[in-house]
């Protein structure tokens, strides 16, 4: 049986209990949460449940790496320290999107063009869900029997 994923939905798949962090969580915090599971990324949420921006493991690497740097041999990573001091300062803004209603096709495309291993699925602008390669791969693999 050939599967049409043009006509599978995000929703039916993503992960709907996510894990966010506040544009005013603080750093401490989110390295805190970082080291307790095991995401790569968290999305930064207004107090309405707005995304606003993602917070990645690379961003985590430049704020570890930059306390080990001797101030003389400070790089960019010093702008990380200018940043501030909580989820506002640090995220990047403009996350990787999708609709509910995307498909799995349209939405594995995305991932590939922009290089992303996840995206986040919003509805109105606000999140409901996050969906991984490995979610689209484990469904591809499951409907093939």
């Amino acid at each position: 049986m050939v599967v049409d994923y043009t006509k599978v939905s995000v929703a039916e798949i993503m992960t709907r209990d996510v894990v966010t962090v506040t544009e005013d969580t603080t750093i401490d915090d989110i390295l805190d949460l970082f080291g307790r599971h095991h995401y790569h990324s968290y999305p930064v949420v207004t107090d309405a449940g707005e995304l606003v921006g993602t917070i990645s493991e690379d961003i985590v690497l430049e704020i570890l790496l930059f306390k080990q740097i001797p101030a003389s041999r400070q790089t960019h990573l010093s702008v990380v320290r200018s940043l501030g001091d909580d989820a506002r300062g640090i995220m990047m803004p403009y996350p990787v999107t999708v609709s509910v209603d995307a498909s799995l096709s349209e939405t594995a495309d995305l991932m590939l063009k922009h290089h992303v291993y996840r995206v986040s699925v919003v509805d109105c602008g606000k999140l409901v869900g996050i969906l991984s390669k490995r979610d689209i791969v484990k469904e591809i693999c499951k409907r093939r029997d």
